[in-house]
Formats: C-alpha cells, sequence, structure tokens
C-alpha cells in the first residue's frame, strides 16, 4: 500500500476577542505578505508573532512556507535540503523551488487570496532572486519569466526582509546546516547584497527591517513598517 504524504499543520492558538490595539490588521485580509531574508535572519520569530498578532486582530491567516507547503511541495524540499545533493546544480534548483512554488500557489495561496484571507509566506520568488540569482549566478530575467509561469503572473503585495549583517546571522545557524546553509559566509553576503537591492529597486511593494537588534525590537519595527505600507496600500479587489 503506497504512503500518503502528510503535512504536520503549523500550531494554531486559541481563538481570542479581537485585539484592539492592532485594528489596522483587519485591512490585510485578501493580501500576500512574505516574510524573507538570509538564514539567520530571525524571520521565522518574527513570522510567527505577526501571524498571532493578526488573528488576534480577527483577521483570517494562512500561513505557507517555502519550499514545501504541500505534499509534493514537501518532497521538493526535501531533495533541495538534503545536504548529499551537492552536485545540483544552480539551474536545476531554481527550477525545483519553482515547481514547489507553483504547487503551493494554485494548491493554497490562490484559494486563500480568493476566499479573503491574509496569506502570509515565510519565503517567495524573492528568496529565489537572492539565492539562486545575485548569489548564484543566475540571470534575473530568466528567474522572473520561470516566476511568472509558476505564480500565474500574482507577485506578493508586500515582502519584508529581515536583514542583518552576515557575521551575525552565520553566528546564529544551527551547527546542523542544511544544503543551503553550507554554503558558506561570501555566499550569504551576497544573499543579502541580494534581498537589499530588490528592497531597493521595488521600494513600493518592500520593506526592510533591521533584524540584527532584540527581538522585540524587531516586532516593534516589523510592525510599524508594515501598517505605514497598508495605510498607503490600493485597496484590494477579488
Amino acid at each position: 500500500m503506497t504512503a500518503v504524504a502528510t503535512i504536520a499543520p503549523m500550531p494554531q492558538p486559541l481563538h481570542a476577542a479581537p485585539n484592539p490595539g492592532h485594528a489596522w490588521m483587519r485591512a490585510l485580509g485578501g493580501r500576500f505578505v512574505v516574510f524573507d531574508g538570509p538564514d539567520g535572519s530571525g524571520k521565522s520569530t518574527q513570522f510567527r508573532r505577526f501571524a498571532d498578532a493578526a488573528r488576534a486582530a480577527g483577521t483570517d491567516v494562512v500561513e505557507v512556507r517555502e519550499p514545501g507547503g504541500t505534499p509534493i511541495g514537501e518532497k521538493v524540499r526535501d531533495i533541495l535540503l538534503d545536504p548529499a545533493n551537492a552536485e545540483m546544480t544552480t539551474r536545476a534548483e531554481m527550477l525545483l523551488y519553482m515547481a514547489s512554488r507553483a504547487q503551493l500557489f494554485e494548491q493554497r495561496i490562490a484559494p486563500a487570496l480568493a476566499a479573503g484571507s491574509l496569506v502570509l509566506a515565510d519565503r517567495f520568488v524573492s528568496s529565489t532572486l537572492a539565492y539562486q540569482g545575485t548569489a548564484g549566478g543566475m540571470d534575473e530575467a530568466e528567474i522572473l519569466a520561470v516566476g511568472k509561469v509558476a505564480t500565474g503572473n500574482r507577485w506578493p503585495d508586500l515582502t519584508v526582509v529581515f536583514d542583518v549583517a552576515t557575521d551575525v546571522a552565520m553566528r546564529r545557524l544551527s551547527p546542523l546546516l542544511d544544503r543551503m546553509e553550507q554554503k558558506g559566509a561570501d555566499f550569504h553576503a551576497r544573499v543579502r547584497a541580494g534581498y537589499l537591492s530588490q528592497a531597493q529597486r521595488w521600494p513600493g511593494r518592500y520593506v526592510v527591517v533591521d533584524s540584527s537588534v532584540g527581538p522585540d525590537e524587531v516586532t516593534a519595527s516589523l510592525m510599524s513598517r508594515v501598517h505605514a505600507w497598508s495605510a498607503g496600500a490600493p485597496a484590494v479587489h477579488r
């Protein structure tokens, strides 16, 4: 009998009355927001805090991660992050990330957006541009062309980049590094530069949060920057 792949659900907080202190987060329904940044930037902690705050404000939140997020995507994730696959070429790497992304977008992201949920993604095309593009040497136009196919030309409304010096980020990583984390400090310095370049070129769709400070300070900055962005963002049309 063939085993059916399953994904462990992300832990969900208990339902509570809406928090009036974050009432502005209710306007994020129907938005597609990505949290991204170099390995060791602390984005996972902030992702959890932001998702919990949005739910406390009364916003329906759908969380996804990359690569993965679907049974097919999780199998691709295992291939991509396995240190045994050291011979994988950058082009193959990019295409595998995009394949996982295409499945995730069609199966989970697009339906959630259509239902008016806030979709929070841990990484998206911005990661491919930084890792396989700026750091890996692939042409940006090629990556964007494949990304257009994978997402049906639906791009995130906002990408939050958590920025930290490379030496600090490297010290934060677990000793049990996956295949991408093992690429070394020079590679990860190029990754950081790639994220900052994206934010500079597309300021209307990106915000940068300094994640070199304490977690509470990062959270305060995150909330402030996303709140300011949401105040000027166009209305959601579904």
